[in-house]
């Protein structure tokens, strides 16, 4: 039998971690979070191997990088964050690869047993990872694996050092938990993912020309935005509800935007907006994305901007 040492590291690597990143960035819902989970799992590979190396490797680093993205969250909430939280913006064109929404490999050997399973574009929209905040470390790790990368009970429990039957249960209340959110989740398909985009476009290009009844055409009653800006730079401490107010909020917003670029690459899984700002006023971020959300009739019904800098690691 090899020797641990024999194993070529750096072969290790290439081969595992587009999953891994794409497993720790659904868990930790940070680009540069998942970078750094992913670095220590390989650290750990380096300095304290498996001890067999005649079994397939990639269900041992899965338990350590679960392990590591649990302790992770759970600092993470004992932290105190500046204004609402959330994900970091990640590319999902053609050309990205990280997420790894076009080849998973589920590592079952058994038919899946996921029921209602969530597909790997829903699992990295905004309106998915932030409905995620809301479970323990270990249910979110538990519904991740079971819902998104289709693993067995069994499985599930090997790679979270659990029962089976406390799988079973911890699988149950996640799934509790986000009720909420699947009782106004919106199919993740190519015709929405361009409606989003064209409706984003129509109300940066409303929002430019002050066209006040054209913005307000675009968004929903209801409509809310979320502005995450780590306590770097100004943004809205709390949730923005209502047409009114958060048109308000954008037309106060254009007046900083004098000069902006603006582009429309796909950012986890719809076409969003990265704005850079040349000059921007003390305070004023000089670049932030911004992702919308449709509700069923088309509308938009949330608005996500994220400025901190940490959050943007992922944006070229």
């Amino acid at each position: 039998m090899p020797h641990a040492s024999t194993i070529s590291i750096e072969d290790v690597f290439q081969e595992h971690r587009r999953f891994l990143w794409s497993l720790c960035y659904r868990m930790t819902g940070s680009a540069a979070d998942a970078d750094d989970v992913v670095q220590d799992t390989f650290v750990r590979a380096m300095e304290r191997p498996p001890r067999r190396v005649d079994t397939p490797l990639r269900p041992w680093l899965v338990k350590v990088a679960m392990n590591l993205a649990r302790d992770l969250l759970r600092r993470r909430r004992r932290r105190e964050y500046v204004g609402p939280w959330l994900p970091s913006p990640i590319p999902t064109g053609p050309e990205d690869e990280r997420a790894g929404l076009d080849e998973i490999e589920p590592p079952a050997h058994e038919p899946p047993e996921a029921e209602g399973r969530y597909d790997l574009l829903e699992s990295v929209s905004f309106a998915f990872l932030v409905a995620l905040e809301t479970l323990t470390p270990t249910q979110r790790a538990v519904l991740l694996l079971r819902d998104v990368f289709d693993y067995s009970v069994k499985e599930t429990a090997d790679a979270l050092d659990l029962s089976q039957p406390n799988v079973k249960t911890t699988h149950h209340r996640a799934r509790k938990v986000m009720a909420a959110y699947d009782r106004e989740r919106q199919p993740s398909t190519p015709a929405r993912a361009r409606a989003t985009g064209t409706a984003l476009h129509q109300f940066l290009s409303a929002l430019q020309r002050h066209d006040v009844p054209a913005i307000e055409t675009l968004l929903a009653q209801d409509v809310r935005t979320t502005t995450d800006g780590g306590g770097e730079f100004r943004a809205a401490l709390r949730p923005i509800l209502g047409r009114e107010k958060v048109t308000r909020f954008y037309l106060a917003i254009s007046a900083h935007a004098a000069g902006a670029k603006t582009r429309m690459p796909a950012l986890n899984g719809v076409a969003s907006a990265i704005v850079d700002l040349p000059s921007p006023p003390k305070g004023v971020a000089s670049r932030f994305t911004i992702t919308a959300q449709l509700n069923a009739d088309g509308k938009i019904a949330h608005l996500y901007v994220v400025s901190a800098t940490r959050k943007l690691t992922a944006i070229r």
